[in-house]
Formats: structure tokens, C-alpha cells, sequence
């Protein structure tokens, strides 16, 4: 088993609101900035929203999508704001200290870093990106690591665990804001953990939330049709994903730690990655030119039985997740451990650990005769692979039910109804976080796509705006041997119509709809 090298733990720097801090020593942190009329003085915490802003604070004002912070400045300075940083100057703050910045988001993340001491700089810290998998290779990787006796501590979309400890990380943010990326990193150097495991969203790396995290290891799951609502194009959400990869050449160098990127060989997305520059470069994937590949993969309802070669040698691994694509998670785990000189034994003892995530194909048993699943599929490729997983769990029917969100990719609906359409026996349209948005609208759009595919409305497909009901209806269709899967919300806890988040469980809806149909968990 490797040991680290040169990464010592260091106390957590918690900072808690009324502690003063040098203005210098957070103005010092960032990687550009221009001080205008500042000199010693000490502020009490660093705020970005000018409504929480108290005496003593500094103020970040950071233009937003809708929303300028600049336009809050004078309320922030009323509030008692002792500093400012901005991304431009404004008139009438001569004599209030301040500093222009090229980008204020990713100056607020450098400064809450600076604020914990830096913690990313005292972890061995892998990333890990890509359209769908994320959550399940963070899992995979902080198991395999777990069993070759590291302390690990991981960041996903589901929660944060540190030191065995877990806490939800939010309803629909799967990277937190980087105050609180800083503030769990620093507990992880508390809790004397080694390594930290971060899912690292694209979302998470153009808003800078995952600026100053400092990694070592870059890994990608896939790159597919994804917030093209946010990013304008497929090539602006790619560069967004390849932002992870080139950090390594620009991120705190620990002695004696490689930078090391994993890429998919199979997946479209090696051509853009597979040139950023790094020290050592791993490729997974089915075929024969990656350096780390399944050259046999059984699936079974009790899940997954590889052989995986490796540039060391091969060995067989059991794994209890379902579905042949994670077969692709698997691999990209067992790089990223190789590439920290985990030994084969606890690769495989790792993999044989990692049970199902909360949302990802998980089964809802109640002793109904047969299967019912939620998972968080919510993308065109991850509705693929999950209506195909549930073809090889069942003989029966498959029927599904799952929305579009609003305010998110337009693209996506019709062809998310085409592939449900195609894969599964009966389609039941509703809603997911339809927002603003007319909910009729968007059914109507993916209603498109099914009937591409060749459903009809009332024989092939439904519209039931309540999901409640519309999952009740799955539920009330199968037939014994049938399998009920209910996709895109997953481990979410929440549901949004207009701008507010209603609280909302795909697993309490099947239990209950399961419940009212007399099936329900033995007590014993």
C-alpha cells in the first residue's frame, strides 16, 4: 500500500463570523488583482450577497446572469462593508479600499481558500467530471481507496462525507458553492483525511465554485448532450469539462505528486483531452488501445462480473451495481487508484464494495411482483442506458415515466421522448422542475418525440402533468414480471414549480403508490 508523501495534515482554519482577518492576506491569495486606496485594516468576513453584509465585511460584487452585484455596492457599503472587490471601478469610492479583478467569482473562491488555510493544498484531491457516472466513480474511487486503507473524504451530487460522517450537499447543486467546497475541504484536513473525492460539475468549473480546490488527479466519465441552456453550445459545455484537466497544469504542485488525467477512450471526448498537457495520461474503455479495459463484462440483475486488464496485469472483479455502463465507471475508478499505486487486491476488494447510490437504478421493494426502480437519468445518454439496463432486468414490460426541466436544455425533450419511445413498452410523460415554464409545453415537447418513435397518445404514451399520479399510473399498469422505472429526479429531495422548491421524493411517491395498491415492506 502507498503512503503519502509531503502532504501533512494542518489544523482547519474554521473561521467563524466576528474572528477578524488581514484584508492583505486575502487580497494576497488571488491570482490577479489591482488595490486601489487600501492599506492595513482587517475585515470580519467576506460576503457576496450585499442583504448579508454587516459591519466590518468585504464585499464581492459579482455580475450575475440576471442580477449585477456592482448595482449592490452602495447598499453593501450603507450595510457597513469595510472593502470592496470588483470587476471594475466605480466613481464616488475614493478612499474606500478595494481591488479590481479580472473575475470576482473566482476571486471569492481563492479568498474563502486563503480563508481555511488553502485545504486543498494539505489533500491529495481527485476531480471527477463528465455528463452522467459522476456521482458513481466519486463513490467508486473513494471505496477502492477506503479499502487500500486511505482516509477518504468525498464531495458529490447525494452529500458529503467526511470521516464517516455524511450531510446532504443541496436540492438541485450537484457542486456547492465554493464557500462551502473551502469549508468541507478544511474539515477533511481536521479529520486527518488523505484523500478528498470531488464530483466536479461543469456548472462547478465555469462559475469557479471548484477554484483553488488544487487537484492532482482529472478524470472524465463522458461528455454528451448536457446544459446547452447554460454553456450556448456542445463545444462551450466540452471546454467547461476540459477546464478540470487543464487546472492540473495551473494548480498548487505538492511535493512529490504527479498530475494525472484519465480519459475515455470510447467516448468523443478523448480528442479534446487527450493533449492537455499533464504528467502521467491513463486511458479506459472497452477496445484494445486503452490502457485500462474490460476484456469480458457479465451483467445480471445481481450486477456485474469483469475482467479488467491493467499496465500491470489483470484480475477479475464483482461488482452489485446493475447495468453495463457502469462497467465505464468501474474502469475510470480503477485508473485513477492504479494511478495511486492501489494494489490489485484492494481494487477489487474496492469495487465489491460500492453498493447502489441513493437514485441511481435503485430498487423500491414492497413485495410487489415486480420491479419498480427510481433513477436520476435526466440526459438523452443516461435515459438510454438506464431504459436499456431495465431490458436486461426484466422479460416484461418496461414502462417509464419521466419530464424535462424547464429554464434547461430545449434540445434535449424531443430526443429524451424519441429514446423512451423506442426502448420502452409505455411512456408516461409529467413533470420535472418545470419552473417557469408551461409544464403543457414541455410534455408537449417530449410527446413529439415519442410519437417519432411511434407512440401513440393513449396506446403508447400518456400526459399526466401531476408526477404523483403519473407514477401512481405506472405503478397501477404493470403486470407481474413488469418493470416500473421513474427517471430524472433520483436522490433529489425537492421539486420546482415557479421559483419554488416544493418538497419531493420519487421513492415516497413509489412506496406510497406500491402502499395503495395493499404492497408494503414486511415489518419483520
Amino acid at each position: 500500500m502507498r503512503r503519502l508523501r509531503s502532504v501533512r495534515p494542518v489544523k482547519n482554519s474554521q473561521h467563524e463570523r466576528g474572528k477578524m482577518i488581514a484584508l492583505e492576506s486575502l487580497l494576497g491569495a488571488l491570482p490577479a488583482a489591482t488595490r486601489l486606496d487600501c492599506h492595513p485594516l482587517d475585515v470580519r468576513s467576506i460576503q457576496s450577497d450585499s442583504r448579508q453584509v454587516g459591519p466590518g465585511d468585504l464585499f464581492v460584487a459579482i455580475p450575475g446572469v440576471s442580477v449585477d452585484g456592482h448595482r449592490f455596492v452602495p447598499e453593501a457599503l450603507r450595510a457597513g462593508a469595510r472593502a470592496l472587490v470588483l470587476e471594475r471601478d466605480l466613481p464616488g469610492l475614493e478612499g474606500t479600499p478595494r481591488a479590481i479583478v479580472p473575475d470576482a467569482r473566482e476571486a471569492f473562491a481563492y479568498m474563502h481558500a486563503a480563508l481555511r488555510g488553502f485545504p486543498g493544498r494539505h489533500l491529495r484531491v481527485v476531480g471527477i467530471t463528465g455528463t452522467d457516472g459522476k456521482t458513481s466513480t466519486t463513490r467508486l474511487v473513494a471505496g477502492i481507496l477506503s479499502e487500500a486503507g486511505f482516509a477518504v473524504g468525498t464531495i458529490d451530487s447525494v452529500s458529503a462525507t467526511i470521516a464517516g460522517m455524511e450531510s446532504p450537499t443541496g436540492f438541485h447543486t450537484t457542486t456547492p458553492d465554493a464557500p462551502e467546497v473551502q469549508a468541507y475541504l478544511a474539515d477533511m484536513v481536521s479529520a486527518g483525511v488523505q484523500y478528498a473525492v470531488v464530483e466536479t460539475t461543469s456548472h462547478g468549473l465555469a462559475q469557479h465554485r471548484v477554484a483553488a480546490v488544487e487537484y492532482d488527479v482529472a478524470a472524465v466519465t463522458n461528455i454528451t448532450h448536457e446544459h446547452l441552456d447554460f454553456h450556448g453550445s456542445l463545444d462551450g459545455y466540452r471546454q467547461a469539462k476540459a477546464r478540470l484537466f487543464r487546472s492540473l497544469a495551473t494548480s498548487y504542485r505538492k511535493p512529490g505528486v504527479d498530475k494525472v488525467s484519465v480519459i475515455n477512450r470510447d467516448d468523443s471526448s478523448y480528442e479534446l483531452l487527450k493533449d492537455i498537457p499533464t504528467d502521467r495520461r491513463y486511458t479506459y474503455g472497452l477496445g484494445p488501445d486503452a490502457d485500462f479495459r474490460a476484456t469480458r463484462v457479465d451483467v445480471s440483475p445481481r450486477g456485474l462480473h469483469l475482467e479488467i486488464s491493467t499496465p500491470s496485469g489483470s484480475f477479475s472483479a464483482t461488482s452489485p451495481l446493475v447495468g453495463r455502463y457502469n462497467a465505464y465507471n468501474i474502469l475510470a475508478a480503477v485508473a485513477v487508484a492504479w494511478s495511486q499505486e492501489v494494489p490489485v487486491e484492494a481494487l477489487a476488494a474496492g469495487i465489491a464494495r460500492v453498493h447502489g447510490v441513493v437514485g441511481r437504478m435503485e430498487r423500491i421493494d414492497a413485495g410487489q411482483p415486480f420491479t419498480a426502480i427510481v433513477d436520476f437519468a435526466h440526459t438523452p445518454n443516461a435515459m438510454d442506458q438506464a431504459l436499456q439496463t431495465a431490458r436486461e432486468l426484466t422479460e416484461g414490460q418496461v414502462i417509464v415515466v419521466f419530464g424535462s426541466a424547464g429554464l434547461r436544455d430545449v434540445a434535449k425533450r424531443a430526443w429524451m421522448g424519441e429514446i423512451a419511445g423506442r426502448l420502452a413498452d409505455r411512456v408516461i410523460i409529467t413533470a420535472e422542475d418545470p419552473r417557469t415554464e408551461s409544464l403543457e409545453q414541455i410534455m408537449a415537447q417530449v410527446a413529439e418525440g415519442c410519437e417519432r418513435a411511434g407512440k401513440r397518445e393513449g396506446q403508447g404514451y400518456w400526459r399526466i402533468g401531476d408526477r404523483a399520479e403519473a407514477i401512481s399510473a405506472a405503478v397501477e399498469m404493470a403486470r407481474p414480471g413488469d418493470l416500473v422505472i421513474a427517471c430524472g429526479k433520483g436522490h433529489e429531495r425537492s421539486m420546482c414549480f415557479g421559483t419554488i422548491e416544493y418538497p419531493w421524493s420519487d421513492q415516497d411517491a413509489m412506496r406510497q403508490s406500491l402502499a395503495r395498491l395493499g404492497y408494503e415492506p414486511s415489518s419483520a
